[in-house]
């Protein structure tokens, strides 16, 4: 009798609050609890009792009570309405389904069953959610939280879009946030233990190496049971910075990534939700960036469901200070996305709103935004006083009452709960806290691992740690794949451009002399990995073809508007999947798409080009807060690939540098000291230490071997690569066939092989360099008659140094004078990194051969651009056989 009281006394509350979104979000929403449905005290107390007696009357006279009664109190003994165990929300586990339930079939019993569960967990956790931030506040008032009050109705609709996304197919959701309200929301939607969550306010020593994060930045992930559906579904919120809204097109990228990965091609299994705040969705570029891929082809993720927390505040600055639009959501406007606007403070409205954006995305596979419009209840972190900026604002906040009293009233004054109830269950959580909050102090080292939003099962485990796979291939796949490369689409089938046609004549001719241009290195190596079973992903704004029209992976039909032959999509039969794609013009939200699409799997490459390698300069906050450091805040391994075209080679100021010199400032590298050479592993115990790669390789071998390194070792890096403009077709850039095949390798560094190499003895000036200056340097010595007087050493990997190898070059040539030469200016490219490098190592002065200092990387005047050419090249060969410094700058030692 008692189970059927309590079955009955929901069933009536879920009839009467059917349009309840908070009942039905909060639920999922209970983070630390350990006890069951049986064990909670508002089951068992004076509603149970009341509905007792009532259904006693009604058995006695069914006319006695309203008609509304008899259809729940006709089901009391019905098996559908059982109620099972209610799982731990630590470890959720399958759900013993009991027997009579199995074999009922009435299909609305099932569907009263289920409502049932739902208001019985919103009940248990209803009081959870609005007290993970009071707590806190209790325990460390001086510590910034960016705490959820005045907001907390967030949490309850995002367990009301976890909960629908069950149920219409949804098996994974993939989240962004901005860090207010980001601990509520890893305890009640993530499920993160409080332990782990209470740890982070107290200082320990982290177990692994790395700088980790504040609490505030961390993500994870979890497998979740939802009892009201009886299904699993991955909950991932993705580790994110300070800076608003850079997460936002990484978790784009993983998102799309996950629908590749599962064969999702529609959107039906896996979904996005990105969380803002309403300043920073109309603030940030990297907003519209992020939305106007969601109607892209190579970009789309089949909608994503927006959630603004409207506070009507950006830090201390007020709504009409800080937009040009009535709405903060007016962005939404330019992809015909729905917004609905929803009261914070109506719990049911804003749950309601949730269900209705899950089902416009599932049915339409379409962007939906949400404006959770409600405030900030204290100041931008918990050390404001937000009275400073907003008096009138917040004087009205201080005289609202807070959404779980709110609704705490409706609740009362509708019957549905007592005040004994209240203090029941606020009390049953507090004891959970606190009993959570003592184990915490048990906790002495703090765990980065924790905290992973994206694991990659199984690859380091089946991974040799202290090998780096071979990178040749045999020759039978060099030219099956450079044959193919070569073969244009039959004319019959495909109108081919003329000049394609001569490319690709060119192209079977150097196939003939067993020569590699870049193009065809790039080739090799894409294709071969294609046959490893390597999935690849290329983008950039004109990497089709490639910038400077050297590529040509995909053909485009001269008679038939959007027909298109994509290359190098079927070189094999079983090979993986090649996604190349033009880009939008954009770099900060198309780079974080791919960085994102990075971390779904360690079996993927993905590369993003720039159309000049300055043009990343408006992704720089990408490469500051994800690429260069993710790994050490978050334990976030990526391959991802970004390719820079670089040279100074007169195309002015925005088409030429690629600024070396910021991407080797972030390097985690000391420049006093020096690593152990005469380990036989350095190699491989440098590239796992560094916290990038940053290469500017001359060879299309040695870049065929660099990109097939990223996968070959048994870890992720990020490589910036500088690639070459001139270098695409000049004939120094070029390989032979041997250079590709099993046993050949990358090379960190190529010593010299001309004429110099052979008289060591006689060598005057040992040059090392970086890049497209070695064409300079190596015409401006055969012109000179200078090739034995004169080496050269092309450093091809800046980051981690190749200090083995530079070593071995200056000790050959022990007599020459050594000088490190670049065509960047002087206050620019990889000086300050290589000089001082080169220093500690060899123990004597280096001499420097560049440009003047600019203020801009390159001159856009052909004069200037001469004059500082023949300037560099008079300074390459001063002091050999009595040539001395040009008078008008005397070579000084930098």
């Amino acid at each position: 009798m008692a189970v059927a009281m309590r079955n009955l006394m929901m069933l009536k509350f879920t009839n009467k609050f059917r349009v309840c979104p908070i009942v039905n979000n909060v639920v999922n929403g209970q983070p630390t609890t350990r006890h069951s449905s049986k064990a909670e005290s508002f089951l068992s107390g004076t509603n149970a009792n009341f509905l007792e007696n009532q259904y006693l009357e009604w058995a006695r006279n069914r006319g006695s009570l309203d008609s509304s009664w008899d259809g729940f109190y006709d089901s009391v003994g019905s098996s559908a309405l059982k109620i099972d165990e209610y799982e731990d929300e630590f470890t959720p586990k399958k759900a013993e389904i009991s027997a009579d339930k199995k074999k009922q079939t009435d299909t609305e019993g099932v569907k009263l069953h289920l409502a049932v569960q739902n208001l019985i967990r919103s009940y248990q956790v209803r009081k959870h959610i609005f007290h993970l931030e009071k707590y806190f506040a209790t325990k460390w008032p001086a510590e910034k939280r960016f705490g959820l009050e005045g907001g907390e109705s967030m949490i309850a609709m995002l367990e009301e879009v976890v909960d629908s996304c069950t149920r219409l197919g949804i098996q994974s959701i993939v989240m962004a946030m901005q860090h207010r309200g980001r601990l509520n929301m890893l305890v009640n939607v993530c499920r993160k233990q409080l332990v782990d969550i209470f740890a982070q306010f107290k200082p320990m020593e982290p177990k692994e190496p790395g700088s980790g994060d504040i609490k505030y930045h961390l993500g994870t992930y979890i497998h979740r049971f939802i009892r009201r559906t009886n299904k699993y579904i991955k909950v991932s919120m993705s580790c994110n910075p300070s800076h608003l809204e850079v997460v936002s097109p990484v978790v784009i990228g993983k998102t799309r990534a996950e629908q590749f990965w599962k064969g999702d091609k529609k959107g039906d299994r896996v979904m996005a939700i990105i969380m803002h705040g309403d300043a920073a969705f109309t603030g940030q570029g990297v907003v519209y960036e992020t939305v106007e891929m969601s109607n892209l082809q190579a970009f789309n993720t089949y909608g994503s469901i927006h959630i603004v927390c409207n506070n009507q505040i950006g830090y201390t600055t007020d709504p009409r200070y800080s937009r040009s639009t009535p709405y903060c959501t007016d962005i939404a406007k330019a992809i015909d996305a729905p917004v609905i606007h929803v009261n914070g403070d109506n719990a049911e409205a804003v749950s309601h709103a949730a269900r209705v954006a899950v089902e416009y995305r599932c049915q339409f596979k379409k962007d939906v935004v949400v404006d959770l419009v409600c405030y900030r209840r204290h100041g931008h972190s918990e050390e404001d006083e937000p009275m400073f900026t907003q008096p009138f604002m917040y004087k009205k906040i201080k005289s609202m009452d807070t959404v779980d009293k709110i609704y705490a009233k409706q609740l009362k004054a509708e019957g549905a709960v007592t005040d004994a109830d209240l203090k029941g269950w606020e009390k049953e959580y507090m004891d959970t806290l606190n009993a959570h909050f003592e184990l915490a102090k048990k906790v002495t080292k703090l765990s980065i691992m924790d905290w992973i939003d994206t694991p990659w099962t199984g690859f380091f485990e089946a991974t040799d740690p202290k090998k780096i796979k071979e990178t040749g291939i045999s020759e039978g796949s060099l030219y099956t794949i450079a044959n193919h490369f070569t073969k244009p689409p039959e004319p019959w089938a495909f109108d081919l451009h003329k000049g394609l046609l001569k490319n690709l004549s060119n192209r079977e001719k150097m196939v003939k002399e067993g020569i590699a241009d870049w193009a065809m290195g790039e080739a090799l190596g894409i294709g071969s990995l294609l046959r490893d079973h390597i999935h690849i992903r290329f983008t950039g704004q004109d990497v089709e073809r490639g910038t400077m029209a050297h590529r040509h992976h995909v053909y485009h039909h001269q008679g038939v508007d959007g027909a298109t032959y994509r290359v190098l999509d079927t070189i094999y039969p079983d090979q993986a999947e090649y996604h190349l794609h033009n880009s939008s013009l954009s770099e900060y939200g198309i780079l974080g798409f791919e960085t994102g699409y990075s971390y779904s799997s360690p079996h993927c490459l993905a590369i993003w080009e720039a159309q000049y390698g300055d043009f990343a300069d408006t992704g720089q906050a990408m490469f500051d807060t994800f690429i260069c450091n993710g790994e050490s805040k978050w334990i976030c391994q990526s391959g991802v690939i970004m390719q820079l075209p670089h040279g100074i080679d007169g195309a002015g100021p925005e088409h030429s540098s690629a600024r070396p010199e910021r991407y080797l400032m972030q390097c985690d590298d000391d420049e006093d000291a020096l690593p152990s050479l005469d380990d036989k592993d350095l190699e491989l115990k440098q590239l796992r230490a560094c916290n990038w790669l940053v290469c500017n390789v001359t060879t299309p071998a040695n870049y065929f071997h660099l990109i097939r390194r990223q996968i070959a070792m048994p870890f992720r890096k990020p490589l910036v690569l500088f690639t070459p403009k001139v270098g695409l077709k000049h004939p120094y850039y070029r390989s032979p066939f041997k250079d590709f095949l099993l046993g050949t390798r990358f090379q960190r560094a190529i010593p010299e092989s001309g004429p110099a190499s052979k008289n060591p003895e006689g060598v005057k000036k040992l040059i090392f360099c970086s890049g497209k200056v070695a064409i300079t340097i190596d015409e401006l010595r055969k012109e000179k008659k200078l090739e034995d007087k004169i080496a050269m050493c092309r450093i091809e990997q800046m980051y981690p140094f190749p200090y083995d190898i530079c070593l071995k070059e200056a000790a050959k040539y022990s007599k020459a004078k050594v000088a490190y030469c670049q065509e960047e200016h002087k206050n620019c490219g990889p000086l300050f990194f290589a000089r001082p490098r080169l220093r500690n190592l060899l123990g004597t002065e280096i001499e420097c051969i560049t440009r003047p200092p600019s203020p801009a990387s390159a001159t856009g005047i052909k004069w200037i651009f001469q004059k500082e050419l023949k300037e560099l090249k008079e300074n390459i060969i001063a002091g050999v056989d009595g040539a001395g410094p040009p008078p008008s700058s005397p070579k000084k030692p930098c």
